[in-house]
């Protein structure tokens, strides 16, 4: 008989902006878990609202009010499953309006996707004594999370883009 498969909860947290949905809508699609044709309507419609960047974050924020503010309000849940595991993503806002939610979507995580935005000025709001990165990967801890992938978004808007130092100086910053 053979053994059955582990059930898995992925949160993904961070900033506001820092690009959760974006980053969790993209790898969904890489993974074959939406259709081009979905996509493709996607990028029509994100055009149209001038909001060409949000094609991936729109898999994920399925909300009126989600798509015309550009931000994740309520969780939202995608189940894939690999060859070990079932596994639930859920993205959880990151607008400090909207903790509540992201407090929920944490509370059922195994596990933490921590995505840092990497502009300067992105990390260091984030990061800060009020920042939603900082309070977000506290909260993970104390409701239980204890294991944690830590992902620096946007390098390609860092200067030099992709940039070493920044990488280094965020994963100081970070693991301190």
């Amino acid at each position: 008989m053979g053994k059955e498969k582990v059930h898995i909860n992925i949160v993904v947290i961070g900033h506001v902006d820092s690009g959760k949905s974006t980053t969790t809508g993209h790898l969904i699609y890489k993974l074959g878990g939406i259709d081009k044709r979905v996509i493709e309507r996607f990028e029509k419609e994100a055009a149209e609202m001038n909001k060409r960047s949000f094609k991936y974050a729109w898999v994920l924020d399925k909300l009126k009010a989600e798509r015309e503010r550009g931000i994740t309000i309520d969780i939202a849940l995608w189940k894939f499953e690999t060859t070990k595991y079932y596994c639930t993503v859920i993205d959880a806002p990151g607008h400090r309006d909207f903790i509540k939610n992201m407090i929920t979507g944490t509370s059922q995580a195994d596990c933490a996707v921590l995505i840092i935005d990497s502009t300067t000025g992105g990390f260091e709001a984030g990061i800060s004594k009020d920042g939603q990165t900082r309070e977000h990967a506290l909260l993970a801890f104390t409701l239980g999370v204890k294991q944690m992938i830590c992902c620096c978004n946007k390098m390609d808007a860092t200067t030099p883009k992709y940039s070493n130092a920044r990488y280094d100086e965020i994963v100081k910053e970070v693991s301190s």
